[in-house]
């Protein structure tokens, strides 16, 4: 078990935690901009605490890979408002001058997709969908060269603190699936398609479409075990990847039940994912059968030095 990249708690040994979790603890929203596109990238500060992460033991509908439940401590961080949209992904997509660098392939961003990955569903202002993780981590470090600004996944420890923010419930807003109608959307009113990112409630944290809409990319490699080997208090947990799979989504999507969508839910990805791409090898950067999957950023504060960044990317960028 890896503690990963934990830049904030570095920064409270030295500076004192009391002192820098008041100075956070307030932290306004921020709007980044996105190099050739219009809509910016909105985040919510979320402060420094601690949640019992998984399903409690009897819990409903809780699978074994939801448990035991363990009680993890986290460095407060920014997440991005909603979920990476097509316009946003786009603008890396087209960027002609980022592809090529010192890669063995000397590819650096995604060929223009060959299916309409969106299925007729829309893109204006919908989630960016389709892509492996590859291409969201793909997206985050052509935002670092553009920008200067590191961005990254959410680990799943991460992603499971926002999406509750601060709620016990299986679902954020409550133990009756009947509340998600005005916060997410799935199978019941989704009409079978993603929807423009924000039209639901967001939660206590401003956060929106955390459950349903489209299923969210996160850091860690898939453990089927992760909370039997997640220490009790343990501080910003997190399963480096060693291989390209199995990876993890988390949130649930519109085509999905309510169980899906429930705060503690880990959902592998699954290979049939990208069973239509021709290509030989199969496509590192689309999942051909996947408009279902999408993600969002976190913005770690304060921002992690060069060489920091440059370990991040060699380490979880793998092909």
């Amino acid at each position: 078990m890896n503690t990963g990249f934990s830049f904030l708690s570095a920064l409270l040994v030295l500076c004192g935690s009391a002192g820098m979790q008041g100075l956070y603890a307030q932290a306004p929203a921020q709007a980044d901009s996105v190099p050739g596109c219009s809509t910016p990238l909105r985040f919510s500060w979320l402060p420094a605490g601690s949640f019992s992460m998984g399903s409690a033991a009897g819990a409903p509908m809780a699978a074994a890979n939801e448990q035991p439940q363990r009680q993890v401590k986290l460095s407060g961080f920014y997440m991005s408002q909603y979920e990476i949209t097509w316009e946003q992904y786009n603008a890396f997509v087209q960027d002609e001058a980022f592809s090529r660098n010192a890669d063995a392939d000397a590819i650096t961003r995604p060929s223009p997709p060959y299916l309409d990955f969106t299925l007729g569903m829309g893109k204006e202002g919908f989630p960016a969908s389709s892509m492996q993780q590859y291409g969201a981590l793909m997206f985050c470090k052509w935002l670092y060269q553009r920008t200067g600004v590191f961005y990254r996944l959410p680990t799943e420890a991460e992603w499971e603190y926002a999406c509750r923010a601060g709620s016990t419930a299986a679902w954020s807003v409550a133990n009756d699936s009947a509340a998600l109608t005005g916060t997410a959307w799935y199978y019941a009113n989704s009409q079978q398609k993603y929807q423009p990112v924000g039209q639901k409630a967001p939660n206590a944290w401003g956060l929106y479409d955390m459950m349903g809409n489209v299923a969210e990319w996160v850091l860690d490699q898939y453990d089927s075990s992760y909370l039997q080997t997640v220490g009790e208090g343990a501080k910003d947990p997190l399963i480096t990847p060693t291989r390209r799979n199995p990876r993890l989504v988390r949130g649930g999507s519109y085509r999905d039940a309510p169980e899906q969508l429930r705060c503690a839910c880990r959902t592998p990805a699954n290979p049939v994912w990208n069973r239509r791409d021709p290509q030989i090898p199969k496509s590192k950067w689309w999942n051909t059968d996947a408009p279902f999957v999408g993600f969002r950023l976190v913005k770690p504060w304060p921002q992690p030095d060069t060489a920091q960044v440059e370990v991040f990317f060699n380490t979880y960028l793998i092909k």
